[in-house]
């Protein structure tokens, strides 16, 4: 099953343009809208018209954690701040977090990359999604519950935790596909289990993710 036939199926050569086109493209617009990659290309004598496409991608200086953190929280951003509608980050557990900013074409690219993967899991208009990754400044949550709109199929935003509601919920709406981390999905599984309420999971696949 496919979101974007037209994307998902297009040749290697047709792929293998795209990328070279568009990575010159982000190269030349981090130069002109981000003084701290600018600063960081210079250093290495290095100027977008070196960049021709992926086979030029190791000429490119590596952006580390504590880069991302010495720019907190908008030293990255290459559009003004005006122009964007949402903001994510990570969790923060080892420091300050790290931000990314979203402009409304952002968001929409980020869904419909989700949409792929949900479909790629045969997930359609037929089925019920229960979300439960936590509804916060995680990006997969906000890419999964915008990705099941895009495919038509109903989206429960259960969010993580309350399991006892997470599993009457699976069984009362018949929840088809599970959105959440492995760790909490294994947990719930032994949960059902514990619950005697197998026979009452109408699950047929899941989306995980998160975790290593």
């Amino acid at each position: 099953m496919f979101f974007q036939e037209e994307i998902e199926t297009c040749s290697r050569e047709e792929l293998d343009r795209i990328q070279d086109e568009r990575l010159v493209c982000q190269v030349n617009h981090l130069w002109n809208n981000v003084k701290f990659y600018k600063a960081k290309m210079e250093k290495l004598n290095l100027y977008p018209d070196d960049i021709k496409g992926k086979k030029d991608l190791y000429k490119l200086p590596f952006l580390d954690k504590d880069d991302l953190k010495d720019t907190y929280p908008y030293g990255l951003f290459a559009v003004d701040k005006k122009d964007c509608v949402r903001i994510q980050s990570t969790s923060g557990t080892t420091g300050k977090r790290v931000i990314a900013g979203y402009t409304a074409r952002d968001v929409d690219i980020w869904e419909e990359c989700c949409a792929r993967a949900l479909a790629t899991a045969n997930v359609d208009s037929d089925d019920i999604c229960q979300i439960a990754y936590g509804y916060g400044l995680f990006t997969g949550r906000a890419g999964l519950h915008g990705g099941s709109h895009k495919l038509g199929s109903m989206t429960v935003p259960m969010s993580s935790g309350n399991t006892d509601r997470q599993i009457q919920f699976m069984i009362d709406l018949g929840s088809t596909f599970l959105c959440c981390t492995p760790s909490y999905a294994a947990y719930l599984a032994e949960c059902i289990e514990e619950a005697g309420a197998l026979d009452k999971i109408k699950l047929k696949g899941g989306i995980f993710g998160a975790e290593p």
